[in-house]
């Protein structure tokens, strides 16, 4: 078993540190709210430490889940950084949906003091953190992937590394392009049954076996129709991901008209007041022409 921190503890983090703990590590916990790091070793064991360096310190592997680049570089460096804590010979695997390019920054300053750094976005939402089975995306050395994947294994169905730093970040902006425009088909799926008479409920008993069938449709129709967007990752976080994507492929001369227009869309949710609605309730943005 192995001593391991885990920084940011959100409804992801949360219970990815669960099931660490579960496996039977050591596990320090850091969160900017004191009182979630609190309440995680009251349930679980374990100790907390008042700053990344503090819960980072002696620890085989720095695991970390938290916002955005900014929050990433945060808990990374600075003297209160978890770099700052973490012995040579270390690894940092970091769960944000973050750029490719603070990866790769943060990737060369860990190098610099002897830690490897594994980029490893997950995808799944919170149901699959709660219930161990995330797809984990990786990017970097080999060697340090190899350490780490049983370490990840604790809470994910499915952990693959696609190539050097950056590679993981890279493919969860894949993952992200391709359920924008499945959540915005399956929306006017729905809003077309509905205008047509038709019950939406057996209209998906029908096609969702067939060609039209995806994960969105399965775990989201019954929400979708009931007008229910209380389950799963936020528009809020949807926009920042795709503003993520729409650069990187400025960047890289990808075109991604679909993308662009669904990141708009969202947009009009938030509108709505639905920055917290689940990335589902691009469906109500339809109901509102009724």
């Amino acid at each position: 078993m192995a001593k391991v921190a885990f920084l940011g503890l959100g409804v992801m983090g949360y219970p990815m540190a669960g099931y660490l703990a579960k496996a039977g590590h050591e596990v320090t916990v850091y969160n900017r709210t004191a009182s979630k790091a609190e309440a995680w070793v009251a349930e679980h064991g374990g100790a907390m430490g008042a700053t990344p360096r503090e819960a980072a310190q002696g620890a085989d592997f720095v695991m970390s889940c938290v916002g955005n680049d900014d929050d990433l570089r945060g808990v990374c460096l600075g003297a209160d950084g978890a770099f700052a804590g973490m012995a040579s010979g270390s690894i940092f695997v970091d769960h944000t949906t973050v750029s490719a390019e603070v990866t790769r920054e943060l990737h060369g300053a860990a190098a610099e003091a002897g830690i490897a750094f594994v980029d490893a976005p997950i995808s799944g939402g919170q149901a699959g953190a709660e219930n161990g089975a995330l797809v984990v995306m990786c990017g970097g050395e080999e060697e340090a992937y190899s350490k780490a994947e049983p370490m990840i294994d604790a809470y994910a169905k499915l952990c693959k590394r696609l190539g050097e730093s950056g590679a993981g970040q890279l493919c969860k902006m894949v993952n992200q392009i391709c359920i924008a425009g499945l959540v915005q088909g399956l929306s006017e799926g729905l809003h077309f049954a509905e205008k047509a008479g038709l019950d939406g409920r057996a209209v998906v008993d029908v096609i969702g076996g067939g060609a039209a069938g995806s994960w969105q449709m399965v775990n989201r129709y019954e929400t979708m129709i009931d007008d229910q967007f209380e389950h799963g990752f936020a528009v809020d976080w949807m926009r920042k991901d795709l503003g993520i994507c729409l650069k990187t492929a400025n960047e890289n001369g990808a075109s991604l008209p679909v993308t662009a227009l669904v990141d708009q869309f969202y947009k009009d949710v938030q509108k709505m007041g639905g920055g917290r609605w689940d990335t589902s309730s691009l469906i109500k943005r339809l109901r509102q022409f009724d």
